[in-house]
């Protein structure tokens, strides 16, 4: 293995840490990449600083890289003015560096889905945020096919683990349940919702980007079989010996908080996520691949052991 060879993740947050992570792991040598130059890396990653919405300076931090992942992205409540000039700065950046492009995205592409999601599965979105996500998909696609650069994407579902904060199994679960109070839940408690644990994510990253023959295809990250949020919440306050305490997050609750806080607004337009089963096939990549998903119990306690270690830094209260 080429212990030289230059690896650079774009994004220094929670995905891009266990991006990071996998590719020290495999002896790689690791850049990461983002605007302010500051983050909590690990040992022995380079980090550099880089505006991602320019692929002049995209192109310069990706010179001699075998791979660069993306995983970057604006705040939530402005993926549908900013994350598809973001996206085109980096494929025109990397493509102009020469190096192989790996993308991370997620579900938002496929719409409303009957059955299991899998790759097969048409874009069909009908929300603002994930009609860009499609788009986005499409230009990754594209950028493969016409022979711009060569692409792989990874596609996960909603992600949780060590750094995870701002999702539905984030911060409004795991910090009450730390503090004996009761975890707030997006949505319905009783449907099956599959989960993706980030550690995954950053594998399933890795992998991507050292395997050939997964180029000019999209994969779905290796997820844990579903379970109901009432069954996680109940894993989570089980792991820390306290009984089972929810407060369910329906539409109408979401709507009045969005008219202060632009990331419950815009969580809205995507609770049909959470109103509806929403299982994830992922064994297409685990047949491929053999990487098998994090099993759930195991996940969810060193998800707790972060947010333990994490806790005088973590708010009182989560939104």
């Amino acid at each position: 293995m080429d212990t030289n060879e230059l690896h650079v993740v774009l994004g220094a947050g929670p995905l891009g840490v266990a991006t990071a992570e996998a590719l020290l792991r495999r002896g790689r040598r690791v850049t990461m990449v983002n605007r302010g130059g500051r983050a909590d890396t690990p040992t022995g990653v380079a980090l550099t600083r880089a505006d991602l919405y320019d692929p002049a300076s995209v192109r310069d931090v990706s010179r001699g890289a075998a791979a660069v992942y993306q995983c970057a992205q604006p705040a939530y409540s402005e993926w549908t003015t900013k994350f598809a000039p973001l996206q085109t700065a980096i494929i025109e950046g990397v493509a102009a560096a020469g190096a192989k492009l790996i993308v991370a995205e997620n579900l938002y592409m496929y719409g409303q889905v009957d059955g299991p999601i899998h790759e097969g599965l048409p874009y069909a979105a009908h929300t603002r945020k994930g009609r860009v996500r499609a788009r986005m998909a499409e230009q990754v696609a594209e950028a493969h096919h016409s022979g711009k650069l060569r692409t792989a994407a990874a596609r996960g579902s909603d992600f949780y683990g060590p750094g995870v904060l701002g999702s539905a199994l984030g911060e409004r679960v795991f910090t009450p349940a730390l503090q004996g109070k009761a975890a707030q839940i997006t949505g319905r408690l009783d449907l099956p919702h599959s989960n993706t644990y980030i550690e995954d994510f950053g594998e399933a990253l890795a992998i991507l980007g050292e395997r050939d023959e997964a180029l000019g295809q999209h994969w779905h990250v290796p997820s844990a079989p579903a379970r109901t949020q009432r069954e996680l919440a109940a894993l989570v306050f089980g792991e820390l010996g306290r009984p089972l305490k929810i407060t369910a997050l329906g539409r109408l609750m979401l709507s009045a908080a969005g008219l202060f806080i632009p990331e419950a607004r815009e969580t809205v337009e995507m609770l049909y996520e959470f109103e509806r089963p929403f299982v994830v096939d992922s064994s297409r990549f685990e047949q491929r691949f053999g990487l098998r998903p994090t099993p759930i119990e195991r996940a969810i306690s060193r998800t707790l052991a972060w947010y333990r270690a994490h806790a005088a830094t973590q708010p009182a209260a989560a939104h």
